[in-house]
């Protein structure tokens, strides 16, 4: 009886294990308190630099309008 048992036992393990590797997990991969500041930063950083890209672009768009203006005179 006893050895039917443990035959039992080790089966069930087996497929408790191979239940296991075949689920997935829909719950989002952890990311460190660090991590999170970090990504923040890099976040940021880029949209300043969109930003000041962004407000050269008018600056010099506006500099050929007004370069524009006294010949159109």
């Amino acid at each position: 009886m006893n050895r039917k048992k443990k035959l039992n036992q080790i089966l069930k393990k087996r497929l408790k294990q191979a239940n296991v590797k075949l689920q997935t997990s829909n719950k989002p991969r952890y990311i460190s308190k660090a991590d999170r500041a970090k990504m923040d930063l890099e976040a940021a950083q880029q949209t300043s630099e969109g930003v000041a890209t962004e407000a050269q672009a008018v600056d010099t768009a506006n500099a050929d309008e007004i370069a524009k203006e006294p010949e159109t005179k």
